[in-house]
């Protein structure tokens, strides 16, 4: 069995489930040793022993991503068991949605100012601290990829206030980490799932009350065709394993373009849907969503209209 990342050592925060889990997966899948972490032993030891089921080595880490303390006493124990190795750090702990689903289609003022805290605290300021944490192992080794996990709410409103805010942040903390680590050798992406079969939007999908809800519409008209968790996971590897990362830091880089980039497909054997393709963003446009189903998906959006459109000046 082909181990591409066999003695490298990385670090997937938040990898109880969700994301994290199918990252954590497919990294263990090729032969690497990694630290999960999450707030709970018990379900980060069955991800552990599912993990180390498929190759590699899955160490669980009982830690909050919001405590300072708990960060660095997760990257000491890296550095002390890996004789100061770290090769991928994973920016994934994030606490908020349940909050988005809770609140959805309220504005910001009719939402309690503390989603907020529930939204970027667990999220960008844990992936700040995760980063400072990390670069300090990979700088002066001068080498290491540090991907934090975005979407496309950093570029238009998806949700509400604080999880767009969050998430341009999230793009702008890998932009400008990426500016002062790449001459230390040190690549850092902005990395943007599309919709991904979680647990939690697969429950959100169950017991949703509110048929009519556009979120949960919305949801419901693209979960068929959403990423597994571990789709994820095949793009962290397929950017850990490529000699030329370098040339990618810096840069937000969605699923559907890796999969293009690198030949991937999910781990059932589907193609990742492009969300950039012309019939994905008609799409979402009431009045000419009809078109899509007429158009072929090598139709693409260009990302200089994209970023025209979306553009403050």
């Amino acid at each position: 069995m082909v181990a591409p990342m066999k003695g490298q050592v990385c670090v997937v925060t938040g990898a109880s489930r969700g994301i994290g889990r199918g990252i954590a997966l497919q990294l263990c899948q090729a032969g690497a040793t990694v630290y999960i972490t999450g707030r709970h032993l018990d379900t980060l030891r069955s991800t552990a022993q599912e993990a180390q089921s498929l190759g590699g080595r899955c160490v669980p880490v009982v830690c909050d991503s919001s405590k300072e303390s708990d960060v660095k006493s997760l990257f000491e124990q890296v550095n002390r068991e890996q004789q100061g190795r770290l090769d991928v750090l994973v920016n994934n702990a994030y606490a908020g949605v349940q909050a988005i689903l809770n609140t959805n289609n309220k504005p910001f003022w009719e939402v309690p100012a503390s989603i907020w805290d529930d939204i970027n605290n667990v999220g960008l300021r844990g992936h700040y601290l995760c980063s400072v944490y990390g670069a300090q192992m990979m700088v002066p080794a001068g080498r290491g990829l540090i991907v934090v996990i975005s979407s496309p709410g950093g570029l238009r409103h998806i949700f509400n206030v604080p999880y767009g805010v969050g998430k341009a942040a999230c793009d702008r903390l890998a932009a400008d980490c990426a500016h002062e680590l790449r001459r230390h050798g040190v690549s850092y992406v902005s990395l943007w799932p599309g919709m991904v079969q979680t647990e939690l939007l697969k429950g959100f999908m169950l017991k949703e009350e509110r048929p009519e809800d556009p979120v949960f519409k919305q949801i419901k008209s693209n979960f068929s065709s959403a990423e597994s968790t571990e789709m994820s996971g095949k793009c962290v590897v397929a950017l850990a394993t490529d000699p030329n990362i370098l040339s990618l830091s810096g840069k937000v880089l969605p699923s559907c373009d890796l999969a293009r980039r690198y030949g991937l497909q999910d781990v059932d054997g589907r193609p990742v849907k492009d969300y950039f393709s012309l019939g994905s963003v008609l799409s979402h446009v009431s009045n000419l969503g009809w078109l899509a189903a007429y158009l072929p998906g090598f139709l693409r959006v260009p990302k200089w209209i994209i970023t025209l459109y979306t553009s403050k000046f």
